[in-house]
């Protein structure tokens, strides 16, 4: 795939990860105007009661004026980072491979978290450590509204999100649940392990 425009997503869903990774360089949109409800903070998993929300508290900007995706700040009194570690420790811990990753993203919940993008970034590294695969990344300095590249911003977009024909794998609840399609990519990368990649690579989505 050639060149993208996409949103840094915590912990990416699926489908981003197979765009994120089929595309010859990666240009993360940071200079939009930030959106409530979008995977910019939030990502999905599986859990007990089937898809659980995981979602990062931010700062509201008092004044009125519409903050820059690049200017957002984590609320940390909420306690976020401790919740959500637990959850994916309840959620997967008899998954095949989260015990085999588990003490990669372990950090990323202890760690001081001020900005959303920097820690977005941050779990996408630890994600294409996991994973082996090295990205070609670079940031967009202004917004354009009509870029020249292959525009995938909409993928941020939780509440009219395209559904896509993923090739279903073996999810550890899946026997109480059925196949929950196009979770976070954790869910992927804690049934399936070093088969990751190969997944990601192999899937043909058309993103037109």
């Amino acid at each position: 795939m050639k060149s993208i425009l996409v949103h840094p997503t915590y912990f990416p869903s699926i489908v981003q990860m197979v765009a994120i990774v089929q595309a010859s360089n990666v240009i993360f949109e940071i200079a939009d105007n930030y959106q409530k409800q979008t995977y910019r903070n939030r990502a999905y998993i599986a859990h007990s009661n089937g898809k659980l929300l995981l979602n990062i508290p931010i700062k509201h900007n008092k004044t009125g004026v519409r903050l820059k995706t690049n200017d957002v700040l984590v609320e940390n009194s909420l306690r976020w980072q401790s919740r959500h570690w637990k959850s994916l420790q309840y959620a997967y811990r008899t998954s095949p491979f989260f015990e085999y990753f588990e003490e990669e993203f372990q950090p990323l919940f202890t760690m001081p978290v001020r900005s959303l993008i920097e820690f977005n970034m941050n779990t996408l590294k630890v994600l294409c450590e996991c994973m082996g695969v090295t990205l070609n990344i670079t940031k967009t300095k202004y917004y354009e509204p009509d870029p020249s590249v292959f525009d995938l911003r909409f993928l941020v977009v939780a509440k009219t999100e395209r559904i896509y024909p993923l090739i279903p794998y073996t999810q550890v609840l899946e026997s109480k649940h059925g196949f929950l399609s196009n979770l976070s990519v954790l869910d992927l990368l804690f049934n399936e392990g070093p088969n990751t990649l190969n997944y990601l690579e192999s899937q043909k989505l058309d993103f037109n």
